[in-house]
């Protein structure tokens, strides 16, 4: 195993873990797509899990016995012993790591894993009946959590517009304890529809689209007749100004949920998972 103690904190080597944003890492091989971070054993497992390739990790030294293992057994099984043993596994007390990533708080154990391409929307449409449709939703936290309740409550799939945080984002992929890995995901690019064009294209794909949005004619979330299709398409929009007017205007359905005491809405996230259920009952 190729362990690597950390002596000098500003080692070029070790900038993927503390020194390159979100956006870099995304194009470290541009054109083609980069790396991203997984933080935390049972994150990191499933990442590995779901066949993404691993290329380096930072563990705290009192955590190389204990929380590495099951990650680099991990590694052993599914890439074999060479594998493991090219990979840079760099290591340093817990205060040193503390100074080089400013967490603390994912029990010592980062992991430096190359992304796969994203599969064109059209093809991630095939053979899926209940997909969410993240639309401008910038929060990583909520997309984590939207993916989660996506993968717990029985969702086809994700599908987010290129505006929307990137699920392989840190915290989405934390929040989401790590079913960003267990449930398919793709993402848009800037060249792909965008609005009303973008619901159409759902539409062409055979689904029947569903806004989440408080508009005169939108009708409950209990709806049986929406339940009854065969494909839905469940769209969800930005924290702070919703769906765009004319992405509500161009679905098939517009649909709220009940509120009291004056409150005028949910949480995206809150929402998505009370949607999810609903949507999803007579499949169950």
């Amino acid at each position: 195993m190729n362990i690597i103690e950390i002596k000098d904190i500003n080692a070029e080597e070790l900038d993927i873990f503390a020194r390159l944003s979100e956006a870099q890492l995304l194009r470290y091989y541009e054109p083609d797509l980069g790396l991203f971070i997984a933080e935390s054993v049972n994150v990191i497992l499933r990442a590995l899990e779901a066949g993404y390739e691993p290329l380096s990790i930072l563990v705290e030294a009192d955590h190389l016995e204990k929380e590495a293992k099951p990650v680099l057994d991990a590694v052993e099984r599914l890439w074999g012993r060479e594998k493991l043993d090219a990979i840079p596994v760099y290591t340093a007390p817990g205060e040193v790591v503390k100074l080089l990533t400013g967490y603390e708080f994912v029990r010592g154990l980062w992991m430096c894993l190359r992304r796969k391409k994203h599969i064109p929307i059209d093809d991630f449409c095939k053979e899926k009946n209940r997909i969410a449709v993240l639309y401008d939703v910038v929060n990583p936290t909520n997309v984590g959590t939207i993916v989660r309740s996506a993968a717990a409550l029985g969702m086809d799939g994700v599908l987010l517009n290129h505006i929307s945080a990137d699920p392989f984002a840190r915290r989405a992929a934390r929040v989401s304890m790590g079913t960003v890995f267990q449930i398919p995901w793709t993402k848009g690019t800037k060249n792909d529809p965008e609005g009303a064009d973008f619901i159409r294209r759902l539409q062409e794909s055979g689904f029947k689209t569903v806004a989440m949005a408080l508009t005169e004619d939108s009708t409950g979330i209990d709806n049986e007749e929406i339940r009854e299709n065969e494909k839905l398409a469940v769209i969800l929009g930005n924290e702070g100004y919703g769906l765009p007017k004319e992405v509500i205007e161009t679905c098939d359905y517009r649909v709220m949920i009940p509120m009291y005491h004056g409150v005028d809405s949910l949480n995206v996230a809150a929402a998505s998972a009370i949607s999810f259920w609903e949507l999803l009952k007579n499949r169950r």
